[in-house]
Parts: C-alpha cells; structure tokens; sequence
C-alpha cells in the first residue's frame, strides 16, 4: 500500500461520483499530482443509492450543456478506463397532465433543441406508444429525449476512480479529513486520520483543496467560517419484483405532476419522488461512520406518491415490493449546486450540493472545476451555479432546515416565471418592511431578502397566480409604470450591496480594477464594471467618490458575496486601503419619474436643477431631521434620485416622502416595475446579461473602458485587443416581439434567418412601449452592426412557436437618455 504523501498539487474531499470525476479531469489536464480522500469507502455516501438518471435536458442552456457533456462521456467512459459502467441510452418520456405543463415542457424542450438536444414533443397516443405501461388517464402530451440515459453510480464512480489512478492520482479510502488547514485565508492542505497512516493524524501540504464531501460538506467547511447551503433530506423509493412485461430498453419515465420517477432496473421497475413536503436529516450532523446506511422507512409519508403511482402504472397493483428504501441527498435552498472557489478562504474549491441529480451532472462539473482549478478561470458562465452566490443566512441551520422542505420537491414543481419560494421566509427585511406591507406589497424573495415585487391596495394581502402568460400582478405593474413615466414613484431598493472603501490608496485600489476611471472629483457618481485578465465582466456596479479617500461601491444583491470577495481579494495586501460593507446600515430608497425633482425639492430644499445637480452627481442633502446622500441616477429610464439613509432615520424619512407625496400622485412601486423598465433601457443585469465570458466590447458597454488612463485596468490587454478587430461578431441585442401577447423569460432560443444563434438572457413585457421585449447575444459569422440586424430575418423560439421579432443594438425607450438628463 502506498504512504498516503507530504505533499500533492490537488487534494479532494470525498470518494462520491463527484469527486472521483474531479480527479478524472484533474488528470485528462495533466495535473497527475492528485491525491483523493475518501472516509469510508467510495460511493459509500449518497451516490451508492443513486436512481443513476442521465438527461440532457435542463432549465437553462448552461445546466444542458454540462449534463450533455456527461452523457457524451459515459458512452466512452468504459471504453477509455475499461471499467464497465452500465450506460445505455434508451431515452425519457416526461407526462404532462395539464397544458401548463405541456407549455413548461415545450419552452424548455425549445431550447434544448436548438442547441443540440433531440426532443420531440408527444401527443398522449404517443405518450402511450413510448411507455406502453402506462395509464393514459389524463395525460395531455408529453416530451421523448431519446438520447437521454441511465447507468450504475457505483460503476460509474469505479470508472472515474480508476481513469484517475490510470491518469496518476492517488486514491486513499478509510482516509478521514479531520481538517482543513488554512493559513492566511488561502487552504493549504489537510489534516487526515487514516488506515494508511495506522490511525495518526497526517498532515498533507496541497496548493489546492477540493471539498466534494457531498452531504458532510457543510460540516467540514464550517468551522472557517463558511456555511456552504445544503441540507441532507430523506429521499425514498421502491424496487419490485420481477416484471415479465418490463423491456430491458424501456425508457426512463418522469411524472411531475404526480412527483414520481420510474426506471427500468433488471427486469424490475424503481419508483422514486420528490414530494412537494420533504423531511430534512441530519440537522446536528451526519453521523461519522455512515456507510452505505439506510434511514428508517415512512410509509405514511410516501404512500400518496405509491398510490398515484399504482393508478399510473396499473402493473403496479399486481406486482410485489422488494425493496422499500429511503436513504439521504443533499439539497441546496435553490435547487443549484455549489461550485467554485469559496470567498471565504483562497484555494478551497467546492463541488457539492447536487441536488439528487450528480449523476447526471458528474463529467460536466467535474469537467468545469478541473478547468477552473488548472486556470483559476470559471471556463464557462455559471453563475447560478457558483457558490458566491449564496449569503450566510441561507446557510444557517434552521434556514436550511425550513428551505429543504420545499427545495426537493420544487425539482417536480411547475417551474413558473417568476416562482417565488414559500419557506425560510420572513426574517431578512428591509427597515421598510412593514410600512411596504401596510401599502398592500407582495414580497418576493432574493438571497434571503424579502422585497416588494408589485403592490396591490394597501391593506390587502396580495397573492401571486402564476401563469406562462399576463399574472394576476400584470396589470398593477402596468400603473407602476405609469407612474415613472408620468408621475413619481418610490422603490425600496435597499437589498443592494453596499461597500465603503477608504484609505490614501482607495482611488489607487478602485482605479486598477475598474474599467472606468474613478479619479474623479468629490460628488460625482461613475458606471464601470470589473474584468477578469481575458476581458470578461467580473462585476457591473458604481463607484461614488465622496472624498478623495472614500469611495460608495453600489451592486446587486445577487452579486454581493461574489463582488465582495472580488474587491477584497484584488486590494493589495500592502495598501492603506479598507474594505466594509454597509449595506445593513445603509438602507436606500428610490425616488423616479418627472415629479420626483418637485417632491424632492420640497422635501429637502436643495438646489435640484440640472445645473447645481446634474446626471451622475452625488450630494448630500436634508429631509427632515436626516442627512441623506442623494445621487443622481438611475435604473428605470427615468429623471431620479437614489436616497441613501442611515438606517436609525430611515423609517422617518419614508414617512416624509409618503406625506409629501400625496399632492404629486406618489406610487409605490416594487421590483418588477423595476425589471420591465430597466429591459425597455437595455440596461444590463450582471449574471442574466453580462457575465464572466461576455466582453464590454460584445456587452455594448466599451464606453466604460477608460483605456488611456494612468496604470491601466485589469483586462484592459484584452479589451484593446478586441477594440483593434473592429465590430464583434458576438453582441447583446434588443428585441421587440412582433406579437406583444409572447412573453419572454429567459433562455428562448434565437434565431437569424433559420438557425439557432444564441438565447434570450433577460425578458419582460415593457409598459412604457407596449411591446413584449427581450434581449440576448447574437453570434453571427460578421461582425454586427445595426444594419446587420436590419437585413436579418429574426425569430425567437417561445415553446413551439417561432415568433418574429424586430432586433437592434439600442434601448427601445428613450435611446436619446432625454428623460434620465431632464
């Protein structure tokens, strides 16, 4: 046996699918220096009771491709290791039981399809002809992805385990991590009890730790101060005896609207769920000497999923049950796994949080993380994948534990726009939480904020309808709209990331990692984004310069922990230069619409014409007994002002701006409103529309990129580079749908003259202009321009309809900015 060494390249966490498929792709790179730690056993975790499930077909195109690329690889895997694996492609029929259902399955199946995954939509004879078993009792069609599979995890896992070995890594089991060593917040190997070191404690130096530990994931991490959001939750099916009439190719069948899964297993059939109801496990701990255990049964608990699924597959009624089972999977509060290097410690990467679907998602991930490790560059946009993307609070034990409930079964779920989760809710509100109530808001949820959305009159208590077309909120959006455009109106935006950057160094600091320059004077307010060294948007955000050595740094919420870690980790460690974030203490409040310099005036008194106070100007004013910093700006389209406010005066001054408001017409207005105006102003949303491998240049954002000035900007090589080729061939487009009754979401496929070239990254109905509108990059084999775009036929995809659609590189309000600078 080999000594388990002092010292390795890689060190991962965890002997399930996903780490040895890490390992895999560490070694395809020709990183061989790898050494995997498994506690137990491999597999002996979660992934030995894996249904074992590979579709290619996910929600976005991002999850599609990984998923794709699995399936791609399992058909050689064996072949490449000569480990067998049990793959095989026999395809996947998925029942829709009402036309909701069918529309989810055909907008999704649109985008698979345009980008290389085969599907058919299924009319219910045909439903029946793929997947005879089955009762056709209500079923309204259904979606066949015929090079969808299924294959052995525990084989599968021993493929990757061996391919690695094969590759040069080194595979310890009955190697307990007891810890992972950090020193000056970078990981930089682990402590492990192992069989191999006669039960002592052996210290293993690495430049790089991977955590794939799956469930114990959170509990490893932990104590450094991460609290990686998964949950174990118990996840239960059934085995039956043997089926004379089951054929070794039946196709894997998915019933969502009866949370059931059903699966050809030797001859047999397995029946498995994700209920709407889940029950958390492990909420002190996973037990340390769990290995390939089971949890105690509930029959009470899935007997409605076995009795619909004995009315759907009536052989069931007749055939015997050999195996009950119920062992836990690890559920994360958005059903997206965890990927990518913590913010909290450098060079600790994770992979886990899979969501019962890791074996589907194995080669994908395991591909993409050995690339960000080799690199220390994401090699593709994951945004709703990275862990940075999660706040603290979603990773608190009870969060967690009242998240996970809901997050299993919203695998099945009807996967409406704009579904907003029901549980873990309530506990992060803005200071105007109950006066927003009070108004009749309907609070939606993001990274564990509540916001108001829409409001409906004050006093009621508004509800969501969901619905593919016009909601039950489409109208009260409508009068918010208005309301910019003609009147004022007032959004709680405080859920925006706030940070302070002081020093003699903060304008040196800012400007090196800033597109544009921020050595401006005091009170002026500047748009940029941040790069990566190939020219990718890392951040889109503002800076305001409120002295020379003290600086506002305003972004998304869903970018906060992300933009946070970026800022901190790219502040030389020799600056006299601090970084804190204000945004608990800084609550803000956005006053829009042509009104909104009357009402402010009387409010404050200060001097808000376009000569004292012009676009882009920061400057402290007075309402009432606060001092507010108000800045000019804005990201609806419309003449207003940021209201920055000390979080103990907060309440007061809402209270004067409702008081005032009354003789201005003043609107309540929540974040869709928000949405549809910011998409009719082709402004930019970092994570749907800019991301990691979209350029300034192709983002239409080159304006922000300062490339004269002193010292230069991270990525600047790359976007000067760009600029010399001229026009890209890749660019964001704005979209007008010819027919306004074609809503458009996210991820509709784009098409120029018949072929697929690209995706819908943003879409909302926009009031102002009456038209329903998205936007989305365009690959084209010229560079685009708008003639370009005016001499090409354009379609988007919304489930199987194609729908013409006029594109063009500006907003369609306001292109001029006339009423921002009014």
């Amino acid at each position: 046996m080999k000594p388990i060494p002092a010292k390795a390249d890689v060190v991962i966490i965890g002997g399930g699918i996903i780490g040895c498929s890490v390992a895999y792709h560490l070694t395809l790179l020709g990183i061989k220096d790898v050494v995997l730690l498994e506690r137990r056993q491999l597999t002996c975790g979660t992934t030995w009771h894996a249904a074992g499930l590979v579709p290619q077909l996910r929600a976005t195109r991002t999850l599609t491709e990984l998923a794709k690329y699995t399936s791609e690889l399992l058909k050689t895997l064996e072949a490449k290791t000569g480990q067998a694996t049990g793959f095989k492609q026999n395809g996947s029929v998925a029942v829709a039981l009402n036309e909701a259902r069918f529309e989810e399955f055909k907008r999704t199946g649109a985008m698979g399809r345009a980008f290389g995954v085969e599907v058919e939509f299924l009319t219910p004879s045909d439903v029946l002809a793929k997947y005879p078993l089955l009762s056709g009792k209500g079923v309204v069609g259904g979606l066949w992805t015929p090079n969808d599979g299924q294959t052995n995890p525990v084989d599968t896992t021993m493929a990757y385990a061996k391919g690695a070995k094969q590759g040069g890594a080194l595979i310890f089991e009955d190697s307990e991590v007891t810890e992972i060593l950090v020193e000056n917040g970078r990981a930089v190997g682990v402590k492990v009890r192992s069989a191999n070191t006669n039960g002592e404690v052996h210290e293993l130096r690495a430049g790089t730790v991977v955590l794939a530990a799956g469930m114990w994931s959170h509990w490893i991490a932990r104590p450094h101060g991460i609290r990686l959001p998964l949950q174990a939750a118990e996840h239960f099916y059934i085995v039956t005896e043997a089926i004379a009439t089951v054929p070794k190719d039946l196709p894997v069948l998915r019933v969502p609207d009866e949370w059931a899964y059903y699966k050809e297993d030797a001859g047999k059939l397995l029946v498995g769920a994700f209920e709407p109801v889940a029950k958390p496990w492990g909420l002190n701990g996973i037990p340390k000497d769990f290995c390939f255990d089971e949890l105690p049964q509930d029959f009470d608990h899935f007997e409605p999923v076995l009795r619909k699924a004995m009315e759907r597959v009536p052989v069931l009624q007749t055939t015997g049950i050999a195996t009950w089972f119920n062992g836990p999977e690890s559920f994360t509060p958005d059903d997206r796994y965890l990927l990518g290097e913590t913010a909290e410690v450098r060079d600790l990467f994770v992979a886990c949080g899979f969501n019962s679907i890791g074996i589907q998602s194995s080669g994908g991930a395991g591909k993409v993380l050995a690339q960000w490790i080799q690199d220390r560059h994401v090699p593709i946009d994951i945004p709703g994948m990275e862990v940075r993307r999660m706040h603290p609070c979603q990773g608190t034990r009870a969060y967690l534990k009242d998240r996970t409930t809901e997050s299993l079964g919203l695998l099945y779920a009807m996967h409406w726009p704009f579904r907003q989760f029901e549980t873990a809710r309530g506990a992060r509100r803005t200071a105007f939480h109950d006066r927003l109530i009070a108004q009749g808001a309907c609070m939606g949820e993001l990274s564990g904020w509540e916001r108001a959305n829409w409001y409906d009159t004050p006093g009621s208590t508004p509800r969501y309808e969901y619905s593919f077309g016009h909601a039950n909120w489409f109208a009260k959006t409508a009068a918010e709209c208005q309301a910019v455009r003609d009147g004022v109106a007032l959004f709680d935006q405080s859920s925006m990331a706030k940070f302070m950057v002081q020093g003699r160094d903060a304008c040196k600091v800012l400007n090196r990692i800033s597109t544009a320059n921020v050595d401006v004077p005091i009170g002026r307010i500047v748009y940029t984004q941040w790069l990566n060294q190939h020219g990718g948007i890392e951040a889109d955000l503002t800076v305001t310069r409120l002295a020379m050595d003290r600086f506002l740094v305003v972004t998304s919420v869903s970018s906060h922990i992300r933009d946070l870690a970026y800022l901190i980790e790219h502040t030389p460690a020799d600056a006299f230069c601090t970084v804190t974030d204000v945004t608990s203490g800084l609550p803000m409040l956005g006053l829009m619409g042509p009104k909104s310099r009357a009402l402010l005036y009387e409010l404050s008194g200060a001097d808000l014409s376009n000569q004292a106070f012009a676009f882009g100007t920061s400057v402290e004013i007075e309402i009432g007994y606060a001092v507010v910093r108000a800045s000019r700006i804005t990201y609806v389209g419309e003449l207003g002002w940021e209201l920055y406010i000390p979080a103990e005066f907060a309440l007061h001054v809402f209270d004067r701006i409702l008081q005032a408001g009354d003789a201005y017409g003043l609107k309540l207005a929540g974040f869709h409103a928000i949405n549809a105006c910011r998409t009719e102003k082709g402004y930019r949303h970092w994570g749907h529309d800019i991301g990691m491998q979209d350029t300034p240049a192709q983002a239409g954002l080159s304006f922000t990129c300062a490339l004269d000035k002193p010292g230069g900007f991270i990525g600047r090589d790359a976007v000067l580079a760009q600029k010399l080729q001229g026009p890209p061939k890749k660019r964001l487009v704005q979209f007008k749908m010819a027919d306004p009754a074609e809503l458009l979401v996210h991820e509709e496929p784009i098409f120029a003259n018949g072929v697929a070239v690209g995706v819908v990254t943003s879409g909302m109905y926009g009031h102002r202009v009456q038209a329903s509108l998205g936007m989305g990059y365009v690959t084209l084999e010229v560079p685009i321009t708008n003639e370009v775009l005016r001499a090409t036929q354009f379609e988007i995809g919304v489930a199987e309809r194609r729908v013409s659609a006029l594109a063009q590189l500006g907003p369609w309000y306001d292109p001029t900015h006339e009423r921002t600078k009014s």
